[in-house]
């Protein structure tokens, strides 16, 4: 009786899928024969700048559209999103002590600022350590001056994405809490890890009740330990001329290719956000996402994989300045009743990829931990983090598990939005490793969810 029980229960058992032996094939794949890297020089040096609202943007889509074509990507479309038309125009910081003579400071009109009309705007530089110190100032000590936040990167916090998201506040809500006590402007350090004087944009934020939207620029981490110094010690003014200013809205577009799925129509995204700073080529912020996202499309076709569920390759509109496209892809969801079970996103950098971080409930989570041990060989090891990429995050309120690539992101902040996010920034082999982390994840998903 024991030898007939074991007998069947050799011939019923499932077969163990190779895990490994396919993380292998992807890895082998995109090693050897992978596109990426021509991918980004064609999309940053053959394009550029791909600010939304402007005519290199339009180029970005319709190159989108024919490399998810050339990929094999099926059912190619575009999805309207409104975005804001904002533009720099021209930019000048100057400073002044006593009787001396004005000299200029590298500086950039953070995205979304109103300008000074391109007439100058002198002032007296008010020094605040943080928005703490300046919440205590009572508005007689702000009004017509220029507020000064010199709010540096915590060197000692490791990662830093974490010190990041600190220094980053003051670009986004100090113009709003400057313009509530009557400052004529706002200038910000720059959210840098390094110790260099190139400025950094990013967006900024006006609160809807702000009747004074007040010109906000950022300069250069040198820039700003020599303004506040020199602010310690005796009077300072400055000089900001800007014509930046936004002027209504226009459509954009996410681009959207598909492998579907062979058994059931729920959704995986694979994502990352089209649109560069206006001042960048965007290499690592975002073309580096971009061709990777590509570059998971083209692996699973050239394996023929077949995939489960439908496997859904979407390139966001308008992140840098508004996440226009991600709202609106979330929504467009919501009113279709589509079902997603996983989204992923490469919003990073381009660098070596180190871990994938897990914005889900804890259920979900301890089922990727349990895959942790395929990633290690490729040196994907860390699990721990929480966040989600900008692009996909609005579907968390559909419930929806969210990921993101979590690369070495030690030099990522010396770059990030400024003019040195170039081309030869990026290495090809790292590029291509995080293209393998990212299809490795959303097969394990695809088979197991």
């Amino acid at each position: 009786m024991g030898g007939i029980l074991f007998s069947q229960s050799k011939t019923t058992a499932k077969p163990r899928t190779d895990h490994a032996g396919q993380f292998k094939k992807i890895s082998d794949e995109i090693l050897l024969n992978s596109n990426a890297y021509d991918n980004l020089r064609e999309l940053v040096k053959g394009i550029g700048p791909r600010f939304s609202s402007t005519p290199a943007y339009d180029k970005a889509v319709a190159w989108a559209e024919r490399k998810f074509a050339e990929n094999g990507g099926e059912n190619i479309r575009k999805e309207d999103v409104k975005v804001p038309i904002w533009r720099r125009g021209r930019e000048s910081v100057q400073m002044k002590t006593g009787n001396g003579s004005w000299k200029t400071i590298p500086a950039l009109a953070l995205g979304g600022s109103e300008g000074t009309g391109g007439k100058d705007l002198t002032g007296e530089v008010l020094f605040a350590k943080d928005l703490a110190e300046f919440n205590k100032l009572q508005n007689r000590d702000v009004k017509d001056k220029i507020v000064f936040f010199n709010f540096a990167f915590d060197q000692t916090v490791i990662n830093p994405a974490e010190t990041y998201l600190v220094a980053g506040k003051y670009r986004w809500s100090a113009p709003s809490a400057a313009s509530r006590k009557g400052a004529k402007a706002v200038i910000t350090r720059s959210p840098t890890s390094a110790f260099d004087d190139v400025p950094h944009t990013g967006s900024m934020y006006y609160d809807p009740l702000d009747k004074n939207k007040i010109p906000a620029l950022s300069i250069g981490a040198l820039s700003a330990d020599k303004l506040e110094e020199l602010a310690k010690k005796e009077k300072v003014m400055l000089k900001i001329n800007t014509t930046s200013g936004t002027t209504g809205d226009m459509i954009n577009h996410n681009v959207i290719a598909e492998i579907p799925g062979k058994k059931s129509k729920s959704v995986i995204v694979v994502g990352a956000h089209l649109d560069s700073w206006d001042i960048s080529e965007g290499a690592h912020d975002n073309g580096a996402g971009v061709v990777q996202v590509l570059e998971v499309l083209r692996v699973f076709k050239k394996l023929d994989y077949q995939n489960n569920h439908t496997i859904r390759f979407v390139l966001f509109a308008n992140e840098e300045n508004g996440v226009s496209g991600g709202e609106t892809y979330a929504a467009n969801v919501k009113k279709s009743g589509e079902r997603h079970i996983f989204a992923i996103e490469s919003d990073a950098g381009g660098y070596s990829p180190r871990g994938i971080s897990l914005d889900m409930i804890p259920q979900r989570r301890r089922l990727v931990f349990a895959w942790k041990p395929l990633f290690l060989p490729y040196g994907v090891y860390d699990f721990t983090q929480e966040t989600s990429g900008q692009d996909i995050a609005p579907l968390k309120k559909l419930a929806v598990p969210l990921a993101e690539l979590v690369p070495d992101m030690q030099r990522y902040f010396d770059i990030h939005h400024t003019s040195l996010d170039t081309f030869d920034k990026v290495n090809r082999r790292e590029l291509n490793l995080g293209a393998v982390a990212i299809a490795q994840m959303v097969y394990m998903v695809d088979q197991n969810w």
